[in-house]
């Protein structure tokens, strides 16, 4: 339970009490020993903290109601959570969803209700918690036995139950821009008590904008580099630690890529990519493909996804588009990653450029609304097959032309059910200037 709970303050502490900061430790990474301890120290995140808006005011009169922080990893979710911590005169209990089970939170709940002191739990990544795990805590929430502060990279639509989310509210917090993470990054190279000011570190401010900008809006990535830039750097004959820009590169690694194949960025990335393909837009396609690729989405999944839009999207218009996408998805599961993402490109680079229609879309579904309204409409006897006498004998197959041998049978032949009689769903005319719109517009 220790290495689960982390308590500011327990039933023994004094109501009128405040939280003290916690000491630094020399071991601690930068990016915990530079964690903002108040709210002035927070950057980012003004439509929520500025000096006007409900959630800072809150925080400052100690009024905190239930809440979710919703927002991508760096973003000052745990951060906020702290610095309520250090402002309330509340209990403050911290849980880790990963680690902590239902047993954990029925003894919070236990010792919230006979401290009887206000309790404000926090919940770290609450997206991990099952729906009996969720379940557990509503009654406490409700009946107001602890505040719940909960944290989540995930949508809460999809990962937070929605008696849970109807007694809490969600706060969005936003990806720092990159001149916050600048800020925070000058700041913790001078600072001397907390950062790494005592190591003399020196970097160009062409430099500070290349690593605030390939951090992705991740303050965590951001320190983390710096600190192993200035760790990995010599100091010269003055004292001073001049890092250059293959060290910053180093130190960055790998891009930092919002993806996760079983959360919601995994479809907002493909929904990214389809659309741009949709709008013809070459080179917003190419890119959001290569964010799937480098983020390590399927291959397979994404030819699939254009196999679906060569149909659904160009049809007709462009009748290769659909050779093309099976043709990359075929070669593609064949050869796989990296040599796949040439066929993909391909692919995609055609279909973004295609014409586009979607009068197959919309054949089809006119038709199926049709055959909803009339599922019980029999097939027409000259369209049915006499195998049998009997069958012959009332009917089927009778008046039936054979428009091989009968060419007027097209236009006088009635193939849908009477009640559908010279009903259109698919019109060339419509596709052909659908087709010439496109082009035009190109």
């Amino acid at each position: 339970m220790t290495d689960q709970l982390s308590l500011f303050g327990s039933g023994d502490t004094p109501s009128n009490q405040k939280h003290t900061s916690p000491a630094t430790s020399a071991g601690e990474p930068l990016a915990a020993r530079m964690r903002p301890r108040t709210l002035d120290e927070i950057v980012g995140q003004e439509h929520l903290l500025g000096s006007d808006r409900i959630l800072r005011r809150s925080i400052e009169s100690d009024h905190i109601s239930s809440m979710i922080f919703w927002g991508p990893p760096g973003s000052g979710k745990t951060t906020l959570a702290e610095v309520i911590a250090h402002q309330t005169h509340a209990r403050y209990v911290r849980l880790s969803a990963v680690s902590a089970g239902v047993a954990d939170l029925r003894k919070v709940v236990e010792e919230a209700r006979r401290s009887r002191q206000r309790t404000i739990l926090f919940i770290d990544e609450i997206h991990r918690f099952n729906k009996s795990q969720q379940d557990a805590l509503l009654p406490a929430v409700e009946d107001g036995t602890v505040t719940l502060i909960g944290a989540t990279t995930e949508n809460p639509s999809f990962e937070v139950n929605s008696a849970l989310l109807s007694r809490s509210r969600v706060l969005v917090l936003n990806a720092l821009p990159e001149s916050e993470i600048e800020k925070l990054i000058r700041r913790a190279m001078t600072d001397i008590e907390r950062g790494l000011g005592d190591q003399n570190p020196e970097m160009p401010e062409d430099l500070v904008s290349k690593l605030a900008k390939s951090s992705g809006g991740d303050a965590r990535v951001a320190l983390s580099a710096l600190e192993a830039a200035v760790n990995a750097t010599m100091p010269g004959e003055d004292g001073i630690r001049r890092i250059d820009e293959a060290t910053v590169i180093e130190a960055l690694g790998r891009a930092q890529y919002a993806y996760d194949k079983g959360g919601e960025d995994h479809y907002n990335l493909a929904s990214a990519l389809i659309k741009s393909l949709r709008n013809s837009d070459v080179n917003a396609s190419l890119y959001w493909l290569a964010r799937l690729i480098a983020g390590g989405a399927d291959p397979i999944f994404i030819a699939r996804r254009l196999c679906i839009l060569a149909s659904e999207d160009i049809g007709l218009a462009d009748p290769q588009a659909m050779v093309q996408a099976a043709a990359a998805a075929e070669i593609t599961r064949l050869i796989g990653l990296p040599e796949g993402l040439f066929p993909l490109s391909q692919a995609t680079i055609y279909l973004a450029k295609a014409p586009k229609s979607n009068a197959i879309k919309r054949a089809y579904q006119a038709a199926a609304a049709d055959a909803a309204e009339t599922a019980r409409a029999p097939v027409p006897l000259h369209l049915r097959n006499a195998v049998t006498p009997l069958m012959k004998q009332i009917g089927y197959g009778s008046g039936y032309r054979y428009v091989h041998d009968d060419p007027d049978a097209k236009g006088e032949m009635q193939c849908l059910p009477k009640e559908l009689a010279n009903r259109i769903y698919y019109s060339e005319d419509g596709d052909e200037e659908r087709e010439n719109g496109n082009r035009e517009g190109e």
